[in-house]
Formats: structure tokens, sequence, C-alpha cells
């Protein structure tokens, strides 16, 4: 079997697809077939991707400026993948803000903005494809957790980590209510080059991140592992993947 078929013509919405994971999966996912619809707060930079990606031979691409904490923004998203394509295959909930500080510099400000991203951004985007998936009677979740998912980013990242692991319980929550037809995936990153290293306002914190992600390693690594995930046949549900720098120990 070529699995690539299993990408080609699939209808796939990604949100924060204006720069990093989001718009890397983008391409590469273009590359193989897909028909792209992209969501994010930056509409030029949306604008650029989607003119080079229906540049590219076969490419389809469109999108709609969409801001996740904002549950008609995200329906609408979905809403323009149906009207221009007349389904939704895949959904990546890939928004997402990592804002690090200690918890005694009680940033509570930045604790709402990672709360609202991370995980209501999550859910508006189950909220908006699920009735379609049902409907279809197929479809695939692709949500965006952490490694910080897996074990606490400590001193700085509690929050942060707070909100991944809940991205890892919804997603399996909603595996078990929903399996089936309907697959459901969970990545957990570790340290990937992408605008999120740039989410810290507190200077110590940034400063030490900034010199974590040294080794990072590139998007295209989790381009290529989403891909896996969608590529696999129907009755294959691939429900969770850690992928890290082989250096990293966290």
């Amino acid at each position: 079997m070529n699995l690539e078929n299993n990408i080609k013509g699939k209808v796939v919405v990604i949100t924060g697809a204006s720069s990093g994971l989001g718009e890397t999966t983008a391409r590469h996912l273009a590359s193989k077939g897909a028909n792209i619809v992209l969501g994010a707060r930056r509409e030029e930079r949306l604008q650029t991707i989607s003119e080079e990606i229906n540049a590219q031979e076969n490419g389809k691409a469109v999108f709609l400026k969409t801001d996740v904490t904002q549950k008609e923004q995200v329906q609408n998203l979905v809403d323009k993948a149906v009207t221009e394509f007349g389904k939704v295959d895949v959904i990546i909930n890939n928004a997402g803000l990592m804002s690090i500080a200690p918890m005694n510099e009680v940033k509570i400000d930045e604790w709402d903005r990672m709360i609202d991203i991370n995980i209501k951004g999550v859910l508006y985007g189950i909220a908006a494809a699920l009735p379609i998936f049902q409907k279809q009677e197929s479809g695939h979740f692709i949500n965006i957790s952490s490694v910080a998912g897996i074990k606490v980013f400590s001193p700085g990242g509690t929050v942060y980590s707070g909100t991944k692991y809940a991205v890892r319980a919804i997603s399996e929550g909603l595996r078990h209510e929903v399996g089936g037809n309907i697959r459901t995936t969970t990545i957990e990153p570790g340290l990937i080059d992408s605008e999120l290293k740039h989410g810290s306002s507190h200077k110590e914190s940034a400063d030490f991140v900034k010199d974590f992600y040294e080794i990072a390693i590139p998007s295209s690594s989790i381009a290529r592992t989403i891909a896996f995930a969608i590529e696999q046949p129907s009755d294959v549900d691939v429900n969770e993947i850690v992928i890290r720098p082989a250096v990293q120990e966290f």
C-alpha cells in the first residue's frame, strides 16, 4: 500500500499556521496533496503561505484570520474548510503559547492567556470539528501537547505544563468517547525550533529558554510525524507520539 495516498486529497485545518510547526506542517502536507486550511492571527503571513502553496504543482490552500481564543473564529475556520472543499478530514490544534516564569512572579495575565490558547483553543477546535466528523463518520483530531505535558517543566513552566497535561487528558478522553471512525493523536514535542520559545516576558526565564533551545531540532521533524499519523490506514489510530532532540534529557 502506498500510504501517501492516504494524505492526497484530504482536507486539513491547521491553527497556529502562520509560523513554526503549523506553517511547516502545512507546507509538508500540501506537498503530499492535502488541501490546507490555514488559521492564525497574522493574516499577511497566512496570505503569503497560502499563495506559495498554491503556486506549487497541485498545491491547494485557503486561509482565514483566526484567534483560537474566540470560539466563533475557530468555528468560522472549520466552516470555511467545508465551504471550500466540502469536508474536513483532519484538524490540527496547534496554536500555543509558552510563557515561562516562576509562580511567585504571579503573572496571572499570562496564565490566563496560556489557558485560553493552549486549552480552550483546543476545545474550540474539537467543538467545531466534532459534529462534522460524526456526520461524516470519519475524521482525525491531532492535538499538539508537549514533553512538558509528561513531566512538569520547573521552575518556571508550571502553568504551561498544566495546560499541556490538560491537552493530553482531553485527547485521551476524546479518544475513548468518539474512537472508532474518528481518530485522535496527541503529539508531544520536545525542543523544536519555532516561535514558541519567544513567549516569556520574564527576563531570566527567557534567557534560560533561549539557551535551552540551542539543541532544538527543526520543525520539519514534527511535520513528518504528523504526516505519519495521518497517512495510516483508517483502522489504525496513532494515539500518542513523543518526539524530542536525541540529546534532550527532559
